[in-house]
């Protein structure tokens, strides 16, 4: 994990009964969750392998792990997992060198959470290694720490992420908004008691108690955030 953490008593949220906003990065703030798949497709083709397009909606959203031992299993390809992570990160790396899409809505957002004051967190499946490579582009500045899939001992869909980013922020997970585009994603989220925003990538996401589901980023700002704690006040 990254960065300048404030402490509890310093939590600045005007009022609300919101302590901090917890973000997904991939198909949430930027546009990448169709950059995974073509990675994943063209590294297996390079194994002799063509990937079923309906596996997409099983390994969007989860840990690298997961999803690459899923499609070595379901193509029978020789490679180790390691080795798979390997060369799925170097290929990812190489394509985001070339663009990196925000989605819309993200850069207002952020801007929006850090000139009020809002403890903010990225939290990703991702590696720290592509972590570190987006957070430029995204604007580091804007996050109080950062918490990457092979930093935890599990992973979405567990919530140990988000427990793990609220802990660091000094807020307490119910008090948190979190922002996600993928079932996995929503599933730990709500898994470590926080109130979700889903705004659906790649499969749909059914709205759901405490689970608030949008078309766009572009309808979410701080009010929006601070409304969903309502019943916490």
């Amino acid at each position: 994990m990254t960065s300048t953490v404030p402490a509890l008593g310093t939590l600045t949220a005007e009022g609300s009964a919101l302590q901090a906003v917890l973000l997904d990065m991939d198909g949430t703030l930027v546009d990448t969750e169709g950059f995974w798949w073509d990675v994943e497709t063209e590294v297996f083709a390079s194994l002799g392998h063509t990937l079923d397009d309906a596996w997409r909606h099983i390994v969007v959203g989860g840990p690298m792990t997961r999803s690459a031992g899923f499609l070595i299993e379901a193509t029978g390809a020789d490679i180790g997992l390691d080795e798979l992570t390997v060369r799925l990160n170097d290929a990812f790396e190489s394509r985001i060198d070339h663009a990196l899409p925000l989605m819309p809505g993200a850069a207002r957002l952020l801007a929006e959470l850090a000139e009020h004051e809002i403890p903010t967190a990225l939290v990703s499946a991702s590696h720290r290694r592509i972590i570190d490579r987006v957070l430029p582009v995204l604007g580091a500045e804007y996050f109080a720490l950062s918490v990457a899939g092979d930093e935890v001992p599990r992973t979405k869909p567990h919530p140990d992420p988000y427990l793990a980013a609220a802990a660091g922020l000094g807020a307490d997970p119910v008090r948190c908004a979190v922002v996600e585009d993928t079932v996995t994603g929503v599933t730990a989220a709500e898994a470590a008691g926080c109130q979700v925003v889903a705004v659906p990538s790649v499969g749909p996401i059914t709205p759901a108690a405490r689970r608030t589901v949008v078309p766009s980023l572009d309808v979410v700002n701080l009010p929006f955030l601070r409304g969903l704690m309502t019943d916490l006040r």
